[in-house]
């Protein structure tokens, strides 16, 4: 059956390669096969698509209708979007998403060479990506927000335990191999910043089930707009410890770096303070720093823009 050229086809390229993938090169002529007559004038032309070779004609059409297309839009249409003529052309939608995953990768990355080792951030991946994509998207659901943020907070979780000292130590198995590993260190606790702070502490206890948990009430005062401790609550034994300081969100840093204060006063040195958190600002996470060289922040990602509605939406008061 022969096969009609498309001149609209959106993916040229791909009809050519599969045209010329199904057509076969012609079989050479051998020794005693009658010459081929000449075409006599009037004669239509032949069909070269019915014997499994390459159109004359199609090519013709082909080559008229590449050459009148503009080369970088005709290369942008074929081939999925992707310029066939440079090897700096992308295609618009995939461009500009990687181009902003990357300006925000680079922007993480530069921040974080500023502020040195005290800025950790967690290595990005895919499923990294959609629990915050999900958790900054406006119109999800409260089930799918708090579902996605319990996941991410349990990898920060994870991570920030990967921060704590640990010692080794040799155990038994129940074949009586003898296995060299690692046990945590005592002398841990945990100190959430109420109230966004707390949605973190199930995650803490489901890592270690007997950690301690302190809090702290933080808020604006009313008339002179900055960061008032109402309220605080740890172990009596808070200064031999070291300290996760749980608080999903980082925006201006102020809230945190009263709370390290309050800490500092109960005899914690910043050293031993590791800051959990699950978004940060440069602003917030430079000023944390600045303000306590010795402290460590623990955070998915640095943006300039912070899901402030993190703690409204998760307890369901937005």
């Amino acid at each position: 059956m022969a096969t009609k050229l498309r001149l609209l086809d959106s993916m040229p390229c791909h009809t050519q390669q599969v045209n010329s993938a199904s057509s076969p090169s012609p079989e050479p002529p051998q020794p005693g096969d009658p010459s081929p007559e000449p075409p006599r004038p009037g004669d239509p032309s032949p069909d070269h698509a019915e014997g499994n070779s390459p159109s004359i004609a199609k090519l013709a059409l082909l080559r008229e209708y590449i050459s009148s297309n503009e080369p970088d839009k005709q290369d942008h249409q074929a081939c999925g979007g992707v310029s066939l003529n440079s090897e700096n052309s992308v295609s618009g939608d995939s461009g500009n998403y990687d181009s902003t995953i990357g300006d925000t990768l680079h922007g993480d990355f530069e921040l974080s060479q500023h502020l040195g080792a005290q800025l950790k951030l967690l290595p990005m991946n895919d499923q990294i990506r959609e629990l915050q994509t999900i958790i900054r998207d406006k119109t999800a659901s409260r089930g799918d927000f708090m579902f996605s943020a319990d996941r991410l907070i349990r990898l920060v979780v994870e991570e920030g335990l990967n921060q704590l000292p640990y010692k080794e130590c040799t155990v038994t198995t129940p074949t009586g191999y003898k296995y060299e590993g690692v046990k945590f260190e005592k002398g841990n606790c945990g100190v959430s910043i109420m109230r966004s702070g707390e949605a973190m502490e199930q995650g803490l206890r489901d890592c270690c089930r007997s950690i301690r948990i302190g809090k702290i009430l933080i808020q604006s005062d009313e008339e002179t707009q900055r960061a008032k401790v109402y309220y605080a609550k740890f172990p009596p034994d808070i200064y031999r410890r070291k300290v996760l300081l749980m608080y999903p969100i980082l925006s201006t840093g102020n809230t945190v770096i009263e709370a390290v204060k309050v800490l500092i006063e109960h005899g914690v040195q910043p050293s031993v303070i590791i800051v959990l958190s699950l978004f940060s600002t440069p602003h917030g996470a430079k000023s944390i720093i600045q303000e306590f060289p010795e402290i460590t922040i623990l955070t998915t990602e640095v943006h300039p823009v912070a899901p402030t509605h993190f703690g409204q939406k998760y307890f369901g008061t937005d």
